[in-house]
């Protein structure tokens, strides 16, 4: 009788773990990195030169990746992403003469936790962050290895470039968008409206200190919401000078290890701003109210350098906000 009481018992134990291994949350069980690549199996060391391609998202533009390429002297090119696919694996290997393009999806915190995730960006040449969700590389990189091989490899002068969500963390502040996008509409109304959420410290790109970055800029209407940007950096005591690089759909800036760029694209260009004038009014459920923004366009062909704050080819105006709405000294009066 006794030895049926101990069957019972094992059985009952060995049902309690078949249903705990079938009812662990899927989460436990969430997928790891993945690296795809096409090339060499081997890495190649080589000799790089530090740039930045910063890309306002839309359609890629392959003189951007030429010229990233070209900075990786023909060693490893990695893609990195939270979320996709490879397709920039045969896009960027039929432009490119590289050792190897490879595509590394990182899509958890576990996932950039793991040591061989450090490693392969390491590895890299050249490191190219796609679009996406920002929130994303914010909440999973962020204060991971992955963060410290990417400014590690900053640190040892290798490029690297960003489009859209990418191009959005390459500054030392960062628009997080934590919630869906912040249309300018609603940031102007309030600041501190709770799309507005701004992080800072991810990167150590150069020339990029004191400075937020933003995409799709004039065909999706960001100026508004910029200046909000500019005028919470101040606000939150984050800056006393801050400054934004805006880009548009279809253009992009490619910077130099001396801090000269250059607008390429057939979108409208790069937007930099600046600003020393604390907000007169930005507050919560209250519309901004900012003055003195210093700005100037870019267009396709035009020059800018990023340690002086001055430009080539482009168009000097200034901005203001008063009570929410947007004034422009450009010719009658545009923003953009």
């Amino acid at each position: 009788m006794s030895g049926i009481v101990t069957l019972s018992k094992n059985f009952s134990a060995l049902l309690i773990l078949l249903l705990g291994i079938f009812l662990v949350p899927a989460s436990l069980f969430a997928a790891s990195y993945k690296y795809i690549r096409l090339g060499q199996k081997e890495d190649k060391q080589a000799a790089t030169v530090a740039g930045t391609a910063m890309l306002g998202g839309g359609e890629d533009l392959d003189e951007a990746f030429r010229w990233l390429c070209g900075k990786a002297g023909g060693g490893d090119f990695l893609i990195v992403r939270a979320r996709g696919s490879d397709a920039y694996n045969p896009y960027v290997n039929q432009l490119c003469q590289v050792n190897s393009v490879a595509t590394l999806i990182i899509p958890n915190r576990k996932a950039a936790q793991d040591p061989a995730v450090a490693d392969i960006i390491r590895h890299a040449e050249a490191v190219f962050i796609a679009g996406g969700d920002q929130s994303r590389y914010i909440k999973f990189w962020r204060g991971t290895p992955v963060e410290d091989a990417m400014n590690a490899n900053l640190a040892a002068g290798k490029p690297i470039g960003g489009t859209s969500a990418g191009l959005a963390v390459l500054g030392e502040f960062t628009y997080a968008s934590f919630y869906d996008s912040t249309t300018s509409r609603d940031a102007l109304r309030n600041p501190y409206y709770k799309g507005v959420t701004l992080t800072r410290d991810f990167l150590k790109v150069p020339h990029l200190a004191d400075t937020i970055t933003d995409s799709h800029f004039a065909k999706r209407d960001r100026m508004g919401r910029t200046l909000v940007f500019l005028a919470r950096l101040m606000q939150d005591g984050w800056s006393k000078a801050p400054r934004d690089i805006a880009i548009d759909e279809r253009s992009a800036i490619l910077v130099e290890a001396d801090g000269k760029a250059t607008v390429i694209g057939t979108g409208r260009g790069a937007y930099f701003l600046s600003t020393t004038q604390a907000p007169e009014v930005c507050r919560k459920k209250a519309p901004l109210t900012l003055l003195s923004v210093t700005a100037y366009h870019s267009p396709t062909g035009a020059h800018f350098d990023l340690t002086s704050w001055t430009g080539e080819g482009g168009t000097s105006y200034s901005l203001s906000v008063d009570r929410g709405v947007v004034h422009s000294t450009h010719a009658d009066g545009a923003l953009y």
